[in-house]
């Protein structure tokens, strides 16, 4: 059943036409993926339907008593509110419940004998018996503790971006809708993370309409695609691999056709070269037939992100990792790790937030130190670092100015030289785009142009922090291919699996304490060799092939608690707890001294370290609870 559609809607920004007479609907049962390049206009789209924008043609019509439920790529929080109350904020009767029956509890819990409160308590238990809706009050704290936060009384202006991300992600993910909008919703995410929405969504009711850029997770998740295309919006029926084989055929069908109407093209020109004039009737017509096959041209899409590789001539010696550690306080991240980097090296970083990846590409970078250990970096070395985050660009450049700044070319290794604007080009922007101002490109766009102007300093040495974060996927596919013809090392750290099984041959993986554990594969290779190497053989096979491979199977390291882990573990929750405590008693001091300048501001400095200690202990927490499972899972 229909419960959606855009009809014929016409939308643009400033001179560019994002969307250009789209029109599709949306089913109640339909899961879409929605792909594009970054700047066609796809979270665009996504503000129309939620009602946030209006077209300027066009309508776009909802069908009965549809409810919509969008997650915007970067949400916007009160930073006062906690993170219980910004996830039950929104108007469906069982969060209204839900939130009165949390506020009270909190409030009777700081004034037990209150009768007032506690009449108000019994009330909203009342009120959430008769609609049922402990199962939402259940589900709300189950999919916040999933998605990694654990306080919930945490201020939503103590969390970090990804924290907070996946506070407005578990917000969209419980409130009840027919019509689910996410925007990116895997930034930020690990991949143990991301296996778990993988499987909520994929059992979830209702409709979903998602950007993403993630390859398995749109296999797994979506029956229909929508690709946007200069304008243009196409319907794909199945899931990722599906979507490709259809583009395939379709870009086929339309080669032939153009094919057909230049032939067909030329014949019609070489009569009109002839000196027609257009005195018969049937002249006329075929006149006019000629200008309508001239207006009928298909545009062919063949651009591709091309990528020449910059050249830096590259020596013997590249890096040379001796017994390094490095410690942040108490939290061991790094302990006595050793490597030597070769030239075509291509290793992906996995592990689950706040273990020490990024840590570890800061340390070859030289922008940390270590406690312990060396990391000698040979002289020809040239590294090019691929950030997490955008490095802050100055909103009143030009594009092309911001390309400059960094190079005027890039030479090949075949010496050919390559001007910014040809590279430009070659990344999607095109001559009249070039000169537009940094701050009207869309964050896809500012991403892409960052990535350009990384690889445009010729590096041959390349660190890469969750490149794949707001990069569309043809980008991607490029980025991947770009690295198959690097001539030099490659450091990436990343939860996108697709982009670790095409790119790396070598997997380091933190196993917590410390730990790094190296495997030679890709990321599908290294997850079946952890579950042959940790599940145990059926005794009842006994032949002699089961008995070649139990031999010759190489094993992992099992999963462990330390003797230091497992006390931390039997203590860690009230540790937390403690904290909490501390917190509150700190926030009672301060609301009695309004006035109290000094000793406000010893308070909030105490405050702030309290939280600090707090935020290390929730990551680990949720690091000593995986850690747990995977114990579990090896048993």
């Amino acid at each position: 059943m229909s419960i959606l559609s855009i009809e014929n809607v016409v939308k643009s920004y400033g001179e560019r036409i994002l969307l250009d007479n789209i029109s599709f609907s949306i089913d109640d049962n339909d899961k879409i993926g929605v792909i594009g390049i970054n700047g066609t206009g796809k979270s665009t789209l996504f503000n129309l339907i939620a009602g946030n924008d209006a077209p300027e043609s066009g309508m776009i019509k909802i069908f009965g008593d549809v409810t919509i439920e969008y997650l915007p790529q970067n949400p916007q929080f009160d930073p006062e509110v906690t993170i219980l109350e910004q996830v039950l904020k929104g108007d469906a009767p069982a969060m209204q419940v839900i939130r009165e029956y949390e506020k009270t509890l909190d409030e009777l819990s700081g004034n037990p004998d209150d009768t007032v409160l506690q009449d108000r308590l019994l009330q909203a238990t009342a009120a959430i018996n008769s609609i049922d809706a402990w199962y939402l009050e259940s589900q709300i704290k189950t999919v916040l503790t999933k998605l990694g936060i654990r306080n919930f009384a945490a201020k939503m202006g103590t969390l970090s971006g990804g924290q907070k991300k996946r506070v407005a992600l578990a917000r969209a993910l419980i409130t009840p809708c027919d019509l689910l909008l996410l925007d990116e919703p895997t930034n930020h995410m690990d991949t143990e993370t991301v296996d778990w929405l993988e499987n909520y969504l994929e059992k979830r009711k209702g409709a979903l309409l998602m950007i993403t850029h993630d390859r398995y997770f749109l296999d797994k998740v979506v029956n229909k695609i929508i690709e946007l295309d200069d304008g243009k919006a196409y319907l794909y029926h199945g899931n990722y691999a599906q979507f490709v084989e259809q583009k395939s055929e379709r870009a086929s069908i339309q080669s032939s056709m153009e094919a057909k109407r230049q032939s067909l093209y030329k014949k019609e020109l070489e009569w009109i070269r002839t000196g027609a004039r257009a005195r018969s009737t049937k002249q006329k017509a075929r006149i006019q037939r000629f200008e309508e096959i001239k207006a009928a041209k298909i545009v062919i899409d063949d651009a591709k992100l091309d990528m020449p590789v910059g050249h830096s001539r590259l020596g013997r010696k590249i890096i040379e990792i001796n017994n390094i550690s490095k410690s942040f306080g108490t939290n061991l991240l790094i302990k006595d790790f050793s490597y030597l980097l070769l030239r075509d090296d291509r290793i992906g970083i996995i592990g689950a937030n706040g273990v020490g990846k990024s840590t570890l590409l800061n340390i070859l970078a030289g922008k940390l130190s270590v406690e312990s250990g060396t990391v000698d970096i040979g002289t020809t070395v040239k590294i090019a670092y691929l950030s997490q985050e955008s490095e802050d660009m100055d909103p009143e450049l030009r594009a092309i100015e911001y390309i400059k700044n960094t190079a005027e070319y890039v030479t090949t290794a075949d010496g050919i030289r390559i001007s910014a604007a040809q590279m430009m080009e070659r990344f999607l922007f095109p001559p009249d785009m070039q000169w537009i101002y940094i701050s009207r490109l869309s964050g896809g766009e500012k991403r892409r142009l960052y990535l350009l102007k990384v690889l445009m300093d010729a590096p041959n040495v390349l660190f890469l922090d969750e490149p794949t974060n707001n990069l569309d996927i043809d980008t991607l596919n490029v980025l991947e291919n770009y690295i198959e013809e690097f001539d030099g090392a490659v450091i990436a750290v990343s939860h996108d699996r697709y982009f670790l099984d095409r790119t790396c041959h070598r997997i380091f993986s933190f196993a917590g304490d410390g730990k790094i554990v190296e495997h030679i594969g890709n990321y599908t290779d290294f997850t079946e060799y952890k579950k042959t190497t940790l599940n145990e053989i059926d005794p009842g096979k006994n032949s002699k092939t089961d008995a070649i491979k139990k031999s010759t199977r190489v094993k992992l390291p099992k999963f462990k608690f330390t003797y230091k882990e497992q006390l931390e573990y039997e203590t860690i929750d009230e540790d937390i707890k403690d904290l909490e405590d501390k917190i509150s008693q700190i926030d009672d001091k301060m609301s009695k001294i309004p006035s109290d300048f000094v000793k406000l501001q010893e308070l909030m400095n105490r405050k702030e370290q309290l939280e600090e200690d707090l935020l290390y202990k929730m990551e680990r927490q949720e690091y000593l609870s995986n850690l747990e499972k995977a114990i579990k899972d090896q048993i």
